[in-house]
């Protein structure tokens, strides 16, 4: 094999007749070599209407690729995104609890008469009729059993409330008696 030549100066491919008639013209149009602003303007324009057409064309296709992507990732990542959701939601619900439990740990040893004074307006109602009450307790001091003794009377119980005194029961544990029942 031979390699094609890159020009052929001169070529003479137009056929005439006897008598001098064009019979074939030449198919050879010389490459144009100088244009006109308008000309120059409006190659650039096409020029970037091409460039931003496959531009867009490759963008279009980068996403398409990457929305593949994703859907094909998705199966995989939901049940492993769902276990990751539900271990923080037991992890949550750990921390509340033990924020709760120091929370509370600490009212109780700032102010140990808190529960018993809860419990005896919310059972004042019930033990209205009753002739005595009994409230059993750790060690209190004055203050506190005079507090509790206040609250005995706003509730209608005033001279008929007994303490007992339990060494062993934490310092917010209690246990109110009276006829009927006990808490």
């Amino acid at each position: 094999m031979s390699a094609q030549p890159v020009s052929t100066p001169f070529i003479f491919d137009t056929e005439f007749d006897a008598s001098g008639v064009v019979v074939q013209a030449s198919s050879f149009r010389p490459t144009k070599r100088a244009w006109t602003p308008a000309e120059v303007e409006a190659l650039l324009a096409e020029a970037r209407m091409e460039a931003r057409n496959q531009a867009l064309a490759e963008a279009d296709s980068l996403q398409a690729m990457a929305l593949s992507a994703i859907g094909d990732a998705l199966p995989a990542a939901v049940p492993a995104l769902t276990r990751i959701a539900i271990a923080h939601r037991e992890q949550s619900a750990e921390l509340a609890m033990a924020a709760a439990r120091v929370v509370a740990a600490a009212a109780l040893d700032r102010f140990p008469a808190g529960p018993l004074q809860a419990a005896l307006e919310a059972l004042g109602q019930e033990i209205d009729a009753s002739p005595r009450l009994v409230i059993r307790s750790g060690p209190l001091d004055d203050a506190n059993r005079a507090r509790i003794e206040r609250l005995c009377a706003d509730a209608g119980f005033s001279g008929v409330v007994a303490f007992r005194e339990e060494p062993d029961l934490p310092a917010a544990a209690f246990q109110l008696e009276w006829a009927d029942g006990r808490a």
